[in-house]
């Protein structure tokens, strides 16, 4: 059994895209549509930059999403079983499970990075990774700063690392605990917010209007939730999910472990980078994993 998984956050890069657009005319018709459909040329940030402005959540998750569904788009013909996405990943994955048209899947994504960039300007707050620490003793080292401020696991990424997010105060807090408790690395990331936490209300609060003008369809394959770390069961409960994903902790350790529980044997992630690969390999070492991104990627998978 295949699974896909989809990237988030963190795995843009400048050039992104370009090789597919320039060898594949399947990935340049959907870069173009992108464009057209957002009514700027996102592609050419893509392709050619600035960094900075890739780096703007706004343009970030589009970005990701766009890539990851044009390599999607040479892979069609491929027999998926199951599929995740990380944080914005989802989006992705449900797209290429066929719940959004392609449209739609934009237009929020676009939505969501715009209400989440304006989360962050009106509560800022930041992010820090923590390796070396049990979920159990990081959640209660969350737990015990939480009177001077919102902080709370973002991300259970793979066995003892964790993203935590919240008010500035308060995460470098919990970065010098978990340094005092034995942690291998604790360090505060550069974010445009607190993502996966309290802190993205208005976004949480907004997201939902605009979900309400999508048309959501039940995936075709298993696409399995950020929110709860098992497959979506009904129609109903994709709205839902995805709203709560909005502050709720990335459970994609537990995914991982939960696809692999259910028979997948292969995993590959498709889209930009080779971050999913790398926490797959740190949750199961035994589990085959490899990333579909570029051309060179591209051919060697389809033989």
């Amino acid at each position: 059994m295949i699974g896909f998984i989809f990237p988030g956050q963190g795995s843009q890069f400048v050039g992104m895209g370009k090789d597919l657009y320039e060898n594949f005319p399947q990935c340049r018709e959907i870069f173009d549509r992108a464009d057209d459909i957002l009514s700027f040329k996102l592609s050419k940030i893509c392709f050619d930059g600035p960094e900075e402005l890739l780096k703007q959540t706004e343009n970030t998750q589009p970005a990701l999403f766009i890539h990851s569904l044009a390599v999607f788009e040479l892979l069609k013909n491929v027999e998926v079983s199951a599929a995740a996405g990380h944080s914005l990943g989802e989006y992705s994955a449900l797209t290429a499970a066929e719940s959004f048209n392609f449209e739609d899947g934009l237009k929020i994504v676009r939505k969501r990075g715009e209400l989440m960039q304006q989360s962050g300007n009106r509560n800022p707050g930041t992010m820090a990774a923590i390796v070396g620490l049990s979920n159990e003793k990081l959640t209660e080292l969350c737990e015990s700063v939480s009177n001077i401020g919102v902080v709370q696991p973002a991300n259970f990424n793979s066995p003892g690392q964790v993203v935590i997010s919240g008010s500035k105060t308060a995460v470098v807090k919990v970065v010098e605990l978990a340094k005092r408790n034995g942690a291998k690395l604790a360090k505060e990331l550069v974010v445009s917010g607190a993502f996966h936490s309290p802190l993205m209300n208005y976004a949480y609060e907004n997201i939902s209007k605009e979900l309400e003008n999508v048309t959501i369809t039940f995936p075709k394959f298993p696409v399995y939730s950020n929110v709860t770390s098992n497959p979506f069961s009904e129609k109903k409960e994709i709205k839902k999910l995805l709203i709560d994903q909005i502050i709720s902790p990335v459970q994609w350790e537990n995914i991982i472990k939960n696809m692999i529980r259910d028979g997948v044997k292969k995993f590959f992630e498709i889209g930009s980078g080779k971050v999913l690969s790398g926490l797959v390999k740190r949750i199961d070492s035994n589990i085959e994993v490899s990333s579909v991104g570029n051309v060179e990627e591209i051919k060697r998978f389809l033989g």
